[in-house]
């Protein structure tokens, strides 16, 4: 996997997935797509026709061409054969499918057109739940060249829903561009006093990303930390759970939901500590970039946190699901900002060796390589 995404040449890449909100296969797609692009590769991602439309504006302006594709029924096989002739109308090289249906769909369109596909599987188990899912998955990794999840962990639980041997699924880590630290306005947004301390964690708003265990955790610190915030940017269905769980436990007025944002480098900028809660993850985008960030960071030991952390050198891991663990850890940073500031410093430098973006690229340009050398 040494090759360059200078290797992709003049390839023509398309990339489908079956969403386009601003979560983070989303993104990877987006990095992945404009990477390849400006290494020369020619790209095009299928989208949505009913989607929010977030990752055809973040494509804008990035010379990646959008094709907007609809899927009317669960079952369709005139949609595999739509995608089969976009295939042959934009020349495509290799197809490359992320998550469950594009997975299905795109292996069987590539395979009748004759053309390499890769899938990548980013989070969650959820085709696992019906026998039906599963054989479809187990037979579209069948149809295609080369199969990649971004953490061992997914990797292992991939291969024993499926019925497959560990050795066909390779893992390819996330990267995320690394920016330089920058400013924030963040502490007079939320009024926050010289003496007050600030955690914060970036995540979309649903019950498996831990929030709930973490404004638990803030109630836990109320006596040694009376002045500790907790800012959560994101959004999601549990937005009015989260704020009746800090109302019950006393704590709204510490607790911040920011919504969505876009400044992510900002709120991270005005962090004491960063805070991933997850029950389950793959390789989250929103820890890479506290670790470019040199954040101090507390992540619970989910996916492939613990690879990122250097199991635990680089940040401090507890175990999913315990709030009190999550204040343990928490308060041992807080009163202890030498520490803090050297796991930050020793995140952001592993997270240059390791996930910047350009790494990601390339692993992938070499994976496209070699899916179209094999049979």
């Amino acid at each position: 996997m040494g090759a360059s995404a200078g290797d992709v040449g003049t390839m023509r890449i398309a990339h489908l997935i079956e969403t386009d909100g601003p979560g983070g296969a989303e993104r990877v797609v987006t990095s992945l797509a404009t990477g390849l692009q400006a290494a020369g590769a020619w790209n095009v991602a299928f989208l949505p026709a009913d989607g929010e439309g977030w990752l055809a504006r973040e494509l804008q302006g990035s010379g990646v061409a959008v094709e907007h594709v609809r899927l009317e029924r669960p079952v369709s096989p005139a949609f595999a054969r739509g995608l089969r002739r976009a295939f042959a109308r934009h020349r495509i090289d290799v197809a490359h499918s992320h998550e469950f249906t594009m997975a299905v769909y795109g292996s069987v369109a590539a395979w009748r057109a004759g053309i390499p596909h890769v899938i990548t599987m980013h989070g969650g188990s959820y085709y696992a739940a019906r026998l039906r899912r599963r054989l479809a998955l187990r037979a579209a990794i069948g149809l295609s060249r080369r199969t990649v999840t971004v953490s061992n962990v997914l990797a292992g639980r991939l291969a024993r829903d499926l019925w497959l041997p560990r050795s066909r699924i390779t893992v390819l880590p996330n990267g995320v561009r690394g920016v330089p630290r920058v400013g924030s306005t963040l502490r007079e947004e939320l009024r926050l006093e010289g003496a007050d301390r600030l955690l914060v964690s970036v995540g979309n708003l649903y019950p498996v990303k831990g929030h709930r265990d973490l404004i638990d955790a803030l109630a836990l610190l109320g006596r040694r930390h009376p002045t500790l915030h907790l800012a959560i940017a994101g959004r999601g269905e549990l937005a009015e759970d989260l704020a009746g769980r800090a109302r019950r436990l006393g704590v709204d007025d510490r607790v911040h939901l920011l919504g969505l944002r876009s400044d992510v480098a900002a709120v991270l900028g005005a962090a004491d500590v960063f805070v991933l809660p997850s029950r389950s993850e793959g390789l989250p985008l929103a820890l890479l970039e506290a670790m470019f960030a040199a954040r101090p960071i507390v992540a619970t030991d989910v996916g492939e946190v613990a690879v990122a952390l250097d199991h635990g050198q680089a940040g401090v891991l507890v175990e999913p699901g315990r709030p009190e663990a999550l204040a343990a850890a928490l308060h041992g940073l807080l009163r202890d900002p030498g520490r803090a500031r050297e796991l930050g410093e020793r995140a952001a430098r592993r997270a240059a060796a390791e996930y910047d973006v350009s790494l990601m690229v390339r692993r992938y340009a070499a994976a496209y390589e070699e899916a179209r050398g094999r049979r």
